[in-house]
Order: structure tokens, then sequence, then C-alpha cells
């Protein structure tokens, strides 16, 4: 018989989450697999992460096929590492289910009026930005998650660089430090480049002595003169601020960076390996002294859509 509220759809999620845990349950098992029982939240970190990561380029691909396979690997880490959680004796995966939707009805009271986020609601928010303000005046007021002495505290420093600069970019702005357009962070990008100029000339400009084997020293290695250590860190400074400006950059055009270079990298693959192709087939070596022949085969791979 059909639950009250519930939907054929939801029905056969209900029953597919049932056995897919039920698989899980098995893997972790006594006389399941070895590999899944030695699993610790901890050491899934890294699958989890990169997981993701591959869901989101399946999806930027616009292969929905892949899409699916993707997001049920996400799916499989995350209830794996909860149910590890579950064994061990801290909360259960219905905990975390149960905790995710309490928590999504709370912060949408427009939809769920009885919800204990009301109190933050004035009138129906009528846009998109209108939703995310309430949603951080819920997680504030409601659920009392002021973070510490600073509004960016709450940004998790394990994030992903770029996603993180983002992250602490749109913290700051809803505290009104911001930019007020695009075209101020260009140009703000067009000086950090100058700047990383500047920085490079005056490390080169040092003139190291000479290494064992009659080079200059590099940076940071055995004998390597302070100045020029404090000249590199100088230079990866400089390289920091622009790479922080260009997130500023992408985020003020409406772009997650993070998702953009994950997309540039696959482009990248794609038309590196067609240039390997195109060079071992025609015989020609690949190295240095045939960048011309690289060039061409690269410009091929780009008008071939690749």
């Amino acid at each position: 018989m059909q639950k009250e509220g519930m939907t054929d759809g939801s029905q056969a999620a209900a029953a597919s989450f049932s056995r897919f845990f039920d698989v899980i349950r098995t893997l972790r098992a006594p006389g399941g697999c070895p590999w899944d029982r030695e699993q610790t939240p901890l050491s899934l970190r890294r699958d989890l992460i990169e997981e993701v990561f591959e869901a989101a380029a399946a999806i930027s691909d616009g292969d929905a096929a892949h899409a699916k396979e993707e997001l049920g690997d996400v799916l499989l880490n995350a209830v794996m590492a909860a149910y590890i959680y579950e064994q061990n004796g801290y909360f259960s995966v219905a905990d975390v289910i149960d905790g995710v939707a309490e928590k999504i009805v709370r912060r949408h009271p427009h939809v769920f009026p009885e919800s204990a986020g009301a109190a933050c609601m004035t009138e129906a928010p009528a846009s998109s930005e209108a939703v995310l303000r309430q949603w951080d005046a819920i997680k504030e007021t409601v659920e009392g998650r002021q973070g510490g002495n600073s509004v960016l505290d709450d940004v998790p420093k394990g994030f992903p660089p770029l996603a993180r600069a983002c992250k602490l970019q749109k913290k700051a702005a809803k505290r009104g430090f911001d930019w007020d357009g695009a075209d101020m962070v260009a140009e703000k990008v067009l000086e950090e480049v100058g700047e990383i100029r500047q920085a490079v000339s005056e490390r080169d400009a040092l003139s190291p002595a000479p290494g064992a084997d009659g080079g200059p020293r590099k940076p940071f290695s055995a004998g390597a003169p302070a100045e020029l250590d404090a000249a590199q860190l100088h230079v990866e400074e400089e390289v920091g601020d622009l790479l922080f400006a260009v997130v500023n950059y992408a985020r003020h055009l409406g772009v997650d960076p993070e998702v953009a270079l994950c997309r540039t990298n696959e482009k990248f693959c794609r038309r590196f390996s067609y240039v390997e192709r195109r060079m071992k087939e025609s015989e020609i070596p690949f190295d240095h002294a045939h960048l011309a022949d690289e060039d061409r085969f690269w410009d091929e791979a780009k008008k071939s859509g690749l």
C-alpha cells in the first residue's frame, strides 16, 4: 500500500536507496569486501573529493548518462562514510538524512511555512538573492551559527584553494566589502600581473652566486642566499594575489572558477592528446625543436572542436 503523501517516484527512490544501503552494509559486514572493510571516513576523503569533481565535469559536458554514473559514485562515498560513522556509534545514516531534510525545510520557510525558519521571514522572498539572504539570516539567528570572530571563520580551510578563495570573497561581499563591478576587478587583475613582473625583475637582478654545477643557485635550494629566497617568496605572494584577483573577476562574471578551470584542464588534455597522436603519425620528434609542428597540430585540434 502506498504511504500517504508518497508518489510513485518517491516510492521507487526509497526502494532503490534501501537496496543500495543493503549493498553497502554487505560490503562492510564480516565476510564482505576486504577493501571496503578497511576504509575509514578519513581514507574516503580523497575519493569523495575526486568523485564530486568527476560528477561536476560530467554535468558540465552535458553528458547525462555519465552524470548519472558519477552522481552514483558521489552517493556511494557519502553513504559509505556515513555508515562507517554509524558502525562506530557516532550517528546513523538515518540521522544524516533526517538532519539535512530538517535543515532544508527550516531554511525554506517560504515553501514550508510551519518550519522554525519562519521567524526570519517577513515576506516571501521574490528573488534568488533574497532567498540566500534569508538562508543566512536563519543560519545566524535560528541556528545560532554566527561563527567565530569573523564572518570568514566558517569557511573551511580544507577547501580547495580556488573554491575557498571564492567562498571567502562571497562572505566578505555580504558585508559590503566588494568591488563595484567586473571592470574594476579586471583592472586589478592587470595591476597584479604588473606587480608579478616587477617582483620577478627584482629577483632576477640579484644574480646569485653559482651553485655546485656552475649554474645559478635556485631559490630554496641548499646554500641559496637568503635574499634570493625572500625575493622568490615575494614572487610567490604576487602570484597568489593574481590568482585571488582572477577568482574575484570570475565571481563578478557569474563564473565558478573551480568549474571553469576543470573544463579548461579537460580541454587541454583533449588537445594535447591530439597533438601527441598527430606528431606520432607524422613521425616528428616531440621536442622543443619542433614547436612549429606542435602549434600547427594544436590549431588543428582547436578547429576540430576539441
